[in-house]
């Protein structure tokens, strides 16, 4: 079994200390994390310090990977690469960096049932610069996919694709997550989703963290009140899952109303 915690972690921006004192219990296996936050809260620069792309202060332990520095892999926002690569180019190129160029059947099958999965071998020969922004999201999750590490740390993996795609993307990263006894952390903003597809939540704001825990026990209305601003109802739906209905939003001046509006 794999583990990952956060000791104290902060991140720099040149001098500046944009993240600190992230601390959290242990994450295992086969968990989703949804991390969330307001927009500029500081969750694509916890990834990059996650992924030992940014300096700063504390420890990310990592227990039970044989992988080294491959097993945390990292997908971020922009997932803009090289125009002229074909998409099965670029994902057989994410799947050999660091390990040789020697490329065998291993490899070609894993690329062939990663594509398969999330429904991109009709696009296997195009070229990345041809791609929309949701295909070139669809692209990136492949390449992290086949790297094939530990822990996954996913930036905004969905947030160009349609309603369908996204539900679909993350149904398969759920699967993935606990077939492949992985660790996926997928930063994201709509809450009902992250409410639906992941086990934990970690909350940053103003680059402290906020809460950690269940996901059921960390979203709740103080949490919409305090971070996003709205007061908002948590209620059931179908198949026991949990919605949030937006009764109104703060806004400059005073409150705007809404009704029966489920919070983005």
């Amino acid at each position: 079994m794999v583990t990952i915690a956060l000791e104290d972690i902060g991140a720099y921006y040149g001098r500046r200390l944009t993240v600190s004192g992230i601390t959290t219990p242990t994450f295992s296996s086969g968990e989703i994390v949804a991390v969330i936050g307001p927009n500029a809260a500081g969750k694509s620069t916890l990834f990059k310090r996650m992924a030992g792309l940014l300096h700063g202060p504390g420890k990310v332990h990592v227990e039970g990977s044989e992988k080294g520095k491959r097993a945390i892999s990292y997908m971020p926002q922009d997932t803009s690469a090289n125009a002229v690569l074909t998409v099965y180019e670029s994902i057989l190129l994410a799947r050999k960096q660091g390990s040789g160029w020697k490329v065998n059947d291993e490899d070609l099958a894993l690329i062939d049932g990663v594509m398969s999965a999330i429904d991109i071998t009709d696009i296997a020969f195009r070229n990345l610069g041809e791609l929309s922004g949701g295909q070139r999201q669809l692209v990136g999750i492949a390449q992290t996919l086949v790297r094939e590490p530990d822990i996954l740390l996913m930036d905004e993996p969905t947030s160009a694709l349609d309603l369908h795609r996204q539900m679909e993307v993350l149904d398969f990263m759920q699967q993935v997550a606990r077939e492949r006894s992985i660790i996926v952390f997928i930063a994201i903003h709509d809450l009902n989703q992250a409410m639906r597809f992941a086990d934990k939540a970690l909350v940053i704001e103003r680059g402290g963290l906020r809460g950690v825990g269940a996901t059921g026990e960390v979203i709740n209305r103080q949490l919409l009140r305090d971070v996003y601003r709205i007061d908002a109802r948590i209620e059931p739906c179908s198949r026991g899952q949990l919605q949030i209905i937006v009764d109104s939003v703060a806004k400059s001046g005073g409150h705007t109303e809404l009704s029966d509006t489920r919070a983005a």
